[in-house]
Parts: C-alpha cells; sequence; structure tokens
C-alpha cells in the first residue's frame, strides 16, 4: 500500500471540499470520489477531519493529479492544499487506540494515521469477496463511472448532500436507469493479467481484475454473464457476491 496524505487547512476548508466530492463530509470520516463533469471517476480517497485540518488519504499514484485538480478549484477559497508526510498502518485485528474504523466495509478493519505498520492481512482476499475496488485496478481515471463500481454500496456517494462535480450524471445513473454493467465477482479456474478481456460464445462480456482464492472481480455486462466465460486461459462462471 503506497499512500500519499494531503492536509486541507483553512476556514473554508469543509464547504470547499463538500461541494466537489461525491460524499457528504460534514459527517466526519469517509470514503468519497471526484469526477469529472461527465460523472467518470478521477480519484477516490478517504476523508479524515483532524483538529483542524482534513486528512485526504489517496493512492500515491492519484496524488499529483488530485493536488493539481484542487488547486484549480480553489480559485478565492481560503484554503491550503499540501502533501504532507504521514504514515498509515492499517489492519483488521484488535484496533489500536486513535485508530479509526474504514468507512467502506467492516471487513477492510481500521486505519491508523502516524504509524507505520500492516497486520499481514490478505487485502485482495477481503477485496475479492467483498467486491470492494481499488485505486488503478478496478477504478481507472476517466472510464470509470461510480455506481457502476459499487460507490452506494460501500457509502462513498451521498445523494441527498445537494451538488458535487458530475453529481447530475450521477443522479440521473441512479434515478432514471438500470445499471446493465458494473462491478461483480466471479469464479475464476486459472489466471489471467488485470485488464484481460472476458469472452462468451464470441462476444466481449467484460474484462477482468483482481484475484484471489479462485475468485474474482471483474467489470461486465450482466445480460451477458453465463457459464464457460473465458479471460485468456482462465475460465470463469456467475458467482454471488458474498453477503455484506
Amino acid at each position: 500500500m503506497t499512500r500519499q496524505i494531503i492536509r486541507l487547512t483553512g476556514e473554508d476548508r469543509i464547504e470547499f471540499l463538500q461541494g466537489l466530492v461525491t460524499n457528504d463530509i460534514s459527517r466526519g470520516a469517509c470514503w468519497t470520489a471526484l469526477l469529472t463533469p461527465q460523472g467518470k471517476y478521477l480519484a477516490d480517497f478517504l476523508v479524515i477531519p483532524q483538529d483542524d485540518a482534513l486528512l485526504l488519504d489517496v493512492d500515491a499514484g492519484l496524488a499529483d493529479d488530485l493536488m493539481r485538480r484542487l488547486s484549480m478549484y480553489k480559485l478565492r477559497s481560503k484554503v491550503t492544499i499540501e502533501a504532507i508526510d504521514m504514515p498509515v498502518a492499517r489492519g483488521t485485528g484488535p484496533a489500536p487506540e486513535g485508530a479509526i474504523a474504514d468507512p467502506r466495509h467492516d471487513a477492510l478493519g481500521w486505519r491508523h494515521y502516524g504509524a507505520t505498520g500492516d497486520d499481514g492481512t490478505d487485502w485482495d482476499a477481503i477485496r475479492v469477496a467483498h467486491c470492494i475496488p481499488e485505486s488503478l485496478i478496478e477504478l481507472i481515471p476517466n472510464d470509470t463511472f461510480i455506481l457502476e463500481a459499487g460507490f452506494e454500496r460501500l457509502h462513498g456517494v451521498d445523494f441527498r448532500k445537494g451538488c458535487y462535480v458530475g453529481q447530475e450524471v450521477t443522479a440521473r445513473m441512479k434515478h432514471k436507469t438500470e445499471l446493465r454493467k458494473g462491478l461483480t465477482v466471479l469464479a475464476i479456474d486459472g489466471q489471467a493479467p488485470v485488464g484481460t478481456k472476458i469472452v462468451s460464445d464470441g462476444r466481449e462480456v467484460g474484462a477482468l481484475f483482481t484475484q484471489s482464492g479462485g475468485k474474482a472481480i471483474a467489470h461486465v455486462r450482466f445480460d451477458r454473464l453465463a457459464e464457460g466465460m473465458q479471460a485468456d486461459t482462465a475460465r470463469l462462471s456467475p458467482l454471488r457476491v458474498d453477503s455484506e
């Protein structure tokens, strides 16, 4: 896990971020995303209130672009945006004092800011079991739609908070259409590289992503799911996602 902490300070920090991201950050620690005006994913991150600041816990590979975009939206807001050197520990065992529960899913345990370490949890196994997407793997900038990636199920979007960038498209997907494609968990026999196309009877079904323990996260067209799907030499079949 390579994470970057971005710290927002200043009297407008909450109002500033609230108008940009998918979740209601006024309620405390949460998972959220910044979208394009067309509703496509740009970055996801945890927001952690701390004293007179907001900490944004983001994949290091997305941090520079996220800072650039936040700075672009800043305009006259009284906000300071800075990357800071702060380690992040995580685990699923007993939580140390000062740790917070991961807001996405109980199975993801806790995170502790300012501490180092990992208790050896098989995070890919947890993510696959509960269909939890990861930045830059299942969540692809300028491509992913967050509702197809499970953000509603994982508490990453609030439909009552008001406007944010990409809100109109996201709301329309929620209220006016039935999702025809999205992330799901499939049974897999074999392995294939992340991003490998899944085909069935000569038709493309979707793409394969994280794999663990005979299961895999895939982005698929739901109406094309069938037995005998193939991703390279791996064989796939439908599998119900583990209970929440």
